[in-house]
């Protein structure tokens, strides 16, 4: 009877989280010379319902729990091309994906129907899943390294701090009363997360995963508990619609060095930093600024005049060289673009390009030429690039996207396919004459 208890209280626990509207948004972030500095906002789960939980894959990916169908599942978002995928197909609802270490993979809180809560593995390539741990009822972890996993355990209706090895399929309690957030320490072997021992004064404590040591490292804001750590050791907390930052043995106190009132950010939830520190991910609820965000990302007509800022003399840098792109005015059903790269004074390549109307869609297709004006490919052949969505600032296809930054300038992204199947992203970034 009282396990029946647990699962119901875990579940309400868990399903609270689902009633506030609340979005992902995504920020540069620019914290060199001391300063903290935040640009090139972007909703990027822009959905009714509950959208939550980011982590970073890597430097260019987000994994997120969003909203479909009346449930959770995993989001995978990719920041070079704007794009989103699920990632699985249960009939569960997922939370909090996180990356495991050393696999193409990711861990999360499923929660069944019948109200059974578990962390489960998902294959980021395909989906399937594999139980991970059931014998503990986990609400949120963090992984230590391919081994060990801390994790905030649901007990008598509070979370309690839990390691879990999993080589030995055991499980060691550290701590009764804490809180949600649990996060490597850069540079440590540490773990921090919240102690609430004292309801008056909650604090974020470093635990030694191995042997359960614990240790203060300060106070948080008042009732506040959504941080990350930068990759320079300081804590990054969110609170209300303002972040916070705190670096242990130079910080006095909390300092203020953002608000989100420009882009009627509320109540913040969950704040995240890519690896590199060069892209914050915040989730809040949003108020007008909704409208906008709608508006530039709305799919448009697939069109050669929704396209036609494309038009112009490119010139930028890439492969250790000069790059230049010259496109046509749409004209005929079609736009016409010229490119070559000139490395050390000397051409290296031609392209001629174009993109044309067919079939109620838009493809885009080229050929590649030596210095010599021999081609690459075969004489019927063309590297193809069917069209996957225009927006007002952006033109997606199948490995190749066009950015609209400005009137004079735009990103190019080409997929660039290695010997050994991996595929590695080149930015073109261009300005126009």
């Amino acid at each position: 009877m009282k396990k029946l208890f647990t699962l119901f209280c875990l579940s309400l626990f868990t399903l609270s989280f689902a009633q506030p509207n609340t979005e992902v948004f995504l920020f540069d972030l620019n914290t060199e010379k001391g300063v903290f500095e935040l640009s090139n906002f972007k909703n990027i789960s822009n959905n009714e319902g509950y959208d939550n939980q980011p982590s970073f894959l890597n430097n260019h990916t987000i994994l997120y729990a969003g909203t479909r169908k009346g449930q959770t599942d995993i989001v995978k978002y990719n920041t070079k091309y704007d794009s989103s995928i699920y990632v699985n197909h249960t009939e569960g609802s997922e939370y909090s994906p996180l990356k495991i270490p050393g696999e193409k993979a990711a861990s999360a809180i499923r929660l069944e129907k019948d109200g059974k809560q578990a962390l489960y593995k998902y294959n980021l390539r395909n989906g399937e899943s594999e139980l991970l741990i059931e014998d503990i009822i986990i609400g949120y972890h963090v992984w230590h390294n391919e081994k060990i996993l801390i994790s905030s355990v649901l007990e008598d209706s509070k979370l309690a701090l839990y390691s879990t090895n999993l080589e030995q399929k055991k499980n060691y309690k550290f701590h009764s009363n804490i809180g949600r957030s649990l996060h490597k320490i850069p540079n440590t072997d540490l773990v921090s997360f919240i102690n609430k021992e004292d309801d008056s004064v909650w604090k974020i404590h470093s635990v030694n995963p191995t042997t359960g040591d614990t240790k203060a490292i300060v106070a948080t804001l008042p009732k506040a508990e959504d941080m990350c750590w930068l990759p320079n050791g300081t804590i990054l907390v969110g609170h209300e619609n303002k972040l916070y930052t705190f670096t242990p043995n130079k910080s006095v106190d909390w300092v203020e060095v953002a608000t989100l009132d420009t882009y009627n950010i509320t109540n913040i939830t969950r704040v995240s930093v890519s690896p590199d520190g060069k892209k914050l991910a915040v989730v809040g609820e949003l108020g007008k600024t909704k409208i906008i965000e709608e508006s530039s990302n709305k799919p448009l007509e697939p069109k050669l005049e929704n396209i036609a800022w494309i038009a112009g003399n490119w010139k930028g840098e890439a492969f250790g060289g000069q790059t230049e792109e010259n496109w046509s005015q749409p004209s005929g059903g079609s736009m016409m673009a010229t490119f070559k790269l000139i490395k050390d004074g000397k051409i290296s390549f031609y392209e001629i390009e174009i993109i044309r109307e067919i079939e109620n869609t838009l493809i885009l297709q080229l050929k590649h030429f030596n210095s010599e004006l021999k081609g690459w490919e075969s004489k019927d052949d063309t590297v193809d690039f069917p069209l996957k969505e225009i927006t007002k600032n952006k033109v997606v296809f199948e490995g190749m996207t066009f950015e609209r930054i400005s009137d004079k300038e735009m990103n190019v992204y080409v997929d660039m396919h290695k010997k050994d199947g991996t595929v590695e992203v080149i930015k073109f970034n261009y300005l126009k004459d």
